[in-house]
């Protein structure tokens, strides 16, 4: 979708001040891609890999993260966004693999979980959702920040979800933390208006991949696949991925606030034309 800008890197500027922009280097552009094991944060990692980034994936699963590895030639590491001491491994890992130096932060891991109304929520699904969602991309992008600023060319891409911006019955608690990581993106974005840092929001709407839904719905493949009965063509991984790749790529002045994408089917979370061959 966009031009291959992925040319260069930036060396740090040795500084007293933290924010200082730094000084151009060549060498590719570097990336961190949470979430990267399936969905939406795999095929991201795949597309920026493609587009000569170097790319660092990382998700829970280890044998998922290896199968990439050898697929594209990325590196990986196993990391849990909801752990303080793993994502100190990260920045370990970013400071060993890029010098300290990072361009792009990949915020994809997430997901939901449960359809029931509040009156019969589990709670403890709430709760999780909120530490992944939430929490999880607050904890990785503060502790990258440093590497973000170091590379005087930075980015912080967070995926959120059109379920962030409006309600549906039996999606409170996904409503809820999306729009917690949607108002993440927009505190951050002003909290960093003045350096070289992009904050870039994708809120995707009905998108098919092997695991959300199968997730969400506990297991149950019937029930999934009802999600997207009559849509022939849903978003898939992929589709984001190239607009996550022309966000990322396009000239560092131009900033994708936020980017709502959904399958021509869909007006909105509730309105899906199905059975219309779309």
């Amino acid at each position: 979708m966009a031009e291959n800008t992925a040319q260069t890197s930036v060396a740090p500027q040795h500084d007293n001040d933290p924010t200082a922009a730094a000084t151009p280097a060549e060498g590719p552009l570097t990336a961190v891609v949470t979430g990267a094991s399936s969905g939406i944060g795999r095929a991201t990692a795949v597309r920026l890999a493609a587009d000569g980034w170097r790319v660092l994936a990382v998700a829970r699963r280890e044998d998922r993260l290896a199968q990439l590895a050898e697929e594209i030639g990325c590196e990986t590491l196993a990391v849990d966004v909801t752990e303080d001491l793993s994502v100190a491994s990260l920045v370990q890992r970013v400071d060993a693999l890029f010098d300290g130096r990072l361009n792009a932060l990949v915020n994809i891991a997430g997901g939901a979980l449960g359809v029931d109304p509040v009156d019969a929520a589990d709670l403890e699904q709430w709760r999780t959702m909120y530490e992944t969602n939430v929490l999880g991309s607050a904890r990785v992008t503060r502790a990258l920040l440093p590497a973000l600023r170091a590379s005087g060319r930075g980015d912080v891409l967070l995926l959120t979800s059109t379920a962030a911006q409006a309600a549906y019955e039996g999606g409170a608690g996904y409503n809820a933390a999306k729009a917690g990581e949607h108002m993440l993106a927009r505190g951050l974005r002003l909290e960093l208006n003045g350096e070289p840092i992009r904050v870039i929001e994708i809120a995707p709407g009905m998108v098919r991949t092997e695991e959300f839904s199968l997730v969400r719905l506990g297991g149950d493949r019937a029930a999934a696949d009802r999600v997207y009965e009559g849509v022939e063509q849903p978003l898939t991984a992929e589709d984001c991925a190239d607009v996550i790749s022309y966000a990322l790529n396009a000239p560092h002045h131009v900033n994708l606030d936020l980017v709502t994408i959904r399958p021509l089917a869909q007006a909105a979370n509730h309105k899906v034309a199905r059975g219309r061959g779309l």
